[in-house]
């Protein structure tokens, strides 16, 4: 029988970007743009209530679902989302993402902060926030 459990954990990344505030939040917001440092999803509705969904992985690799609902968003400022990861038919993950951007000096400072419940060790925090790390380096290029 399988062992059953759940750790829960916090992580907050900040990063600084050049671009304004408005270009950031346009990264997150806009398909196209997001598109260029983020999976492409099968269903996007940048909206209160909205939904996000992409289902895909690597040649001969798991098969990985994202699915978001966007619970409140404050254009320029903050956007927050909760969302379920599954790996093929497992839900590893349920999450919920915080994104503010604060304007800094010459461009925008985002804090970036997940609460998330991690089950039966298929996914850690540890290698979630390593992912977002990488994430949110390729939103800066894209920048």
């Amino acid at each position: 029988m399988t062992e059953h459990f759940v750790k829960h954990a916090t992580f907050v990344i900040e990063r600084t970007y050049t671009a304004p505030p408005a270009r950031v939040y346009q990264a997150w917001a806009d398909p196209a743009a997001k598109s260029k440092w983020f999976p492409k999803p099968d269903v996007f509705e940048f909206r209160v209530g909205g939904r996000e969904y992409s289902r895909g992985g690597p040649p001969e690799g798991p098969i990985f679902t994202f699915d978001v609902c966007y619970q409140e968003i404050v254009p320029e400022q903050r956007i927050v989302y909760s969302y379920t990861l599954d790996t093929d038919d497992k839900r590893i993950s349920v999450s919920i993402t915080t994104v503010e951007l604060f304007p800094a000096d010459g461009g925008t400072k985002l804090i970036f902060t997940e609460q998330g419940a991690f089950f039966d060790g298929y996914d850690t925090p540890e290698v979630r926030e390593h992912g977002t790390n990488e994430m949110l380096d390729a939103l800066g290029k894209s920048l």
